[in-house]
């Protein structure tokens, strides 16, 4: 039987940081599809099919970075959670940002978990693999609609 990929939307506006995403994941031999938006109203817009992403991927999974430019990785998880469509999506707060206020914030908002991203090469490659088999070989994902 052949295996459906899994659609994963990384919000990320770090060049650095999608293409050590990318290849972890493609390490990582999980069948997947990466798509990528690099700022918060673009998100918004792929998830609701909006200007310019008509014909977007439902994602299966979504990996959310705080500090983003037009709308915050926050402001983009209130509006997930806020829209009757999206609220069942997995959301993973994947960012640079320790501090005690994007924590609580990021699950005040009801995010699924939050990971601070290291800053060393291979313990980032390895923090995106353990996401991906995690959320896709671990975890039940809500069906798609």
């Amino acid at each position: 039987m052949k295996e459906t990929p899994v659609e994963i939307l990384m919000v990320e506006d770090s060049e650095a940081d999608i293409k050590l995403a990318q290849v972890a994941l493609k390490k990582a031999k999980l069948i997947n599809n990466l798509h990528i938006v690099k700022d918060g109203h673009s998100a918004i817009q792929y998830l609701k099919r909006g200007r310019g992403f008509e014909n977007s991927t439902r994602p299966d999974l979504i990996l959310l970075d705080l500090n983003l430019p037009r709308l915050n990785g926050h402001e983009v998880l209130k509006a997930v959670r806020e829209d009757p469509d999206l609220t069942s999506l997995p959301v993973v707060v994947l960012t640079t940002s320790d501090a005690d206020k994007d924590i609580i914030n990021s699950y005040r908002l009801h995010a699924n978990c939050y990971i601070t991203k290291p800053v060393e090469l291979d313990k980032f490659m390895e923090v995106v693999q353990n996401i991906e088999h995690f959320w896709v070989k671990i975890v039940k994902l809500p069906p798609k609609d």
